[in-house]
C-alpha cells in the first residue's frame, strides 16, 4: 500500500506547524522519537511509525496522531542521512522533506510519548523535567511492555485512537517497574551514522520490528500481509 504521509502527515519537515493553521484537531497525541543527531535513528522510527499508521488506519492525519522527531545533539535544519533514506525507500514509507532538529524543552513537553534510541538518550529525557518519566520509555522497551499488555482492556478504536493511545502509556508505565530487561544492551538501538548501508538496513529491521507491535496497540489494527 502506498502511505498516504507524503506531504500531509506530520513530522519533521517543511509542513512542520503548517497543519494547525489547516484545522488539524485540538485533541491531539504527540509521539516523539529521539536519537543523537536525529539524523539517522530518529527520522527512520519517525517515517516508519508515520507510514504503519497510515497502513492501518488510512487517515492521513491519523485520528489526531502526531508524530515527530528530534536529536539530543540534533543536527539543526540538515538533511536526513542518505543510507536512512534508502532503508526508508526499503520499507515503502516517504523519506521527503525531512530536516534535522536539536530537542528543545517545548517538544518534551508537548509529547505525550517519547521514545528514545538508547537509555542515554531516556535519561537526557527525563533530566529535562517536565514530568516526563512516566511517558519517556527506549522503543524497545516501550515495546516489550506493550507485548505484555492486554490490548481487550485498552479503550476500542471506536473511542478514538487518542483514549487508546493514552490508556496504552500509562499501562506501559504501570508494568516498568515489574518486567525488566533480560540484558542491559536489550533496549539499546545503535547509532549507525557513517556506517555502510547493510548496517544501517540491519537497524531499519530493528526498528521496524520493534514498531509493529507498538503500532498495533495503538491502533488495534495488525499490520498487512
Amino acid at each position: 500500500m502506498t502511505a498516504p504521509d507524503a506531504g500531509r502527515g506530520i513530522g519533521n519537515g517543511e509542513e512542520r506547524g503548517s497543519l494547525f493553521e489547516q484545522g488539524l484537531p485540538r485533541d491531539s497525541f504527540r509521539i516523539l522519537h529521539v536519537s543523537t543527531g536525529n539524523v539517522c535513528r530518529s527520522p527512520i522510527t519517525e517515517r516508519l511509525t508515520r507510514h504503519a499508521l497510515a497502513d492501518r488506519l488510512g487517515d492521513p492525519l491519523w485520528g489526531g496522531l502526531i508524530v515527530e522527531s528530534a536529536g539530543t545533539w540534533g543536527h539543526e535544519g540538515a538533511a536526513m542521512e542518505a543510507n536512512a533514506e534508502t532503508v526508508l525507500a526499503e520499507f515503502g514509507a516517504d523519506p521527503s522533506g525531512f530536516t534535522g532538529r536539536e530537542l528543545l524543552d517545548e517538544h518534551v513537553i508537548r509529547a505525550d510519548l517519547v521514545l528514545t534510541a538508547t537509555r542515554d538518550h531516556r535519561a537526557q529525557v527525563i533530566s529535562m523535567g517536565h514530568s516526563a518519566g512516566l511517558r519517556t520509555f527506549t522503543l524497545k522497551e516501550f515495546t516489550r511492555l506493550v507485548r505484555a499488555i492486554d490490548t481487550a482492556t485498552l479503550p476500542p478504536l471506536e473511542d478514538g485512537v487518542i483514549a487508546r493511545a493514552r490508556a496504552l502509556v500509562r499501562a506501559a508505565a504501570a508494568l516498568r517497574g515489574w518486567l525488566l530487561a533480560p540484558t542491559a544492551e536489550a533496549d539499546e538501538v545503535y547509532d549507525p551514522y557513517g556506517a555502510p548501508l547493510p548496517f544501517f538496513r540491519s537497524i531499519g529491521d530493528e526498528i521496524h520490528q520493534a514498531l509493529d507491535p507498538v503500532v498495533t496497540a495503538l491502533t488495534g489494527v495488525p499490520a498487512k500481509t
